[in-house]
C-alpha cells in the first residue's frame, strides 16, 4: 500500500513544479499573497478587544442608568404616596451622570536617562491599558468597581404640593433618602 503511495506523491509534486514552470501556478501565488495582504488590511477596520470591551461597557451603563432611574421613581413614588396630605402624586428623576465603570489597568514606565556633559536627562514615557478577559461571550475588560450614578434633581407633582405642610414634608423625604440638597427638589401641586 506505501508502493502504490510514494508513485502518488511524486506526481503530485511533480504536477506542481509543472505548474509553477508554466506559469499558472505563480499566478495563483500572487493572488493567495493578495488576498492575504488584503485580509490583513481590512482587520485593521473590525473593532479591537478593548474597543469592543468598551462599547458593550457603555451599553450595559445606559441600561443600568435607565434601571436606575426607573427603580428610584418608583421607590420615590411608593414613599411620597404615603406622607399625609400628598395624595396621588408623579416623581421625576434625572441623574448627573450614568453607571461608571472602572476597569482593571496595567500602566507600563519606560525611563530614558542620559548624561551628557555633567547634565542628566531623563525622560519617563508611560502607556496604560486596560486588561483583557476572555470570557464565554467574548473579550472584557477586567471590572474592579461599578460606581452607581448620581441624582441630579428631582421633581415631585402631588395632589398636596401646594400646600406648605405637605411640601415641607416631601422635600425632607427626598433629601434624606438620597442625600440631596433641599435646592435639588422641586414639588408642585398635580392639576385635576
Amino acid at each position: 500500500m506505501d508502493e502504490k503511495k510514494a508513485p502518488a506523491e511524486g506526481s503530485a509534486l511533480a504536477k506542481i513544479k509543472n505548474s509553477l514552470q508554466t506559469g499558472k501556478g505563480k499566478n495563483w501565488i500572487l493572488a493567495a499573497g493578495i488576498l492575504g495582504i488584503a485580509l490583513i488590511g481590512l482587520s485593521s477596520f473590525l473593532p479591537k478587544g478593548e474597543e469592543a470591551a468598551t462599547a458593550s461597557a457603555q451599553t450595559a451603563a445606559r441600561l443600568s442608568a435607565e434601571e436606575f432611574i426607573r427603580t428610584t421613581e418608583e421607590k420615590l413614588t411608593e414613599i411620597v404616596r404615603s406622607i399625609e396630605g400628598a395624595g396621588e402624586c408623579r416623581v421625576m428623576v434625572t441623574l448627573e451622570n450614568g453607571v461608571e465603570y472602572v476597569y482593571a489597568t496595567e500602566e507600563s514606565v519606560n525611563t530614558d536617562r542620559q548624561e551628557d556633559d555633567g547634565k542628566v536627562s531623563q525622560r519617563d514615557d508611560s502607556d496604560k491599558s486596560v486588561i483583557v478577559v476572555d470570557t464565554g461571550d467574548g473579550k472584557q475588560g477586567l471590572l474592579v468597581t461599578e460606581i452607581q450614578p448620581t441624582v441630579k434633581g428631582v421633581v415631585v407633582v402631588c395632589e398636596g404640593g401646594d400646600q406648605p405642610l405637605v411640601q415641607q414634608r416631601v422635600i425632607d423625604t427626598i433629601t434624606t433618602a438620597l442625600n440631596l440638597s433641599s435646592k435639588r427638589v422641586c414639588v408642585t401641586k398635580l392639576s385635576q
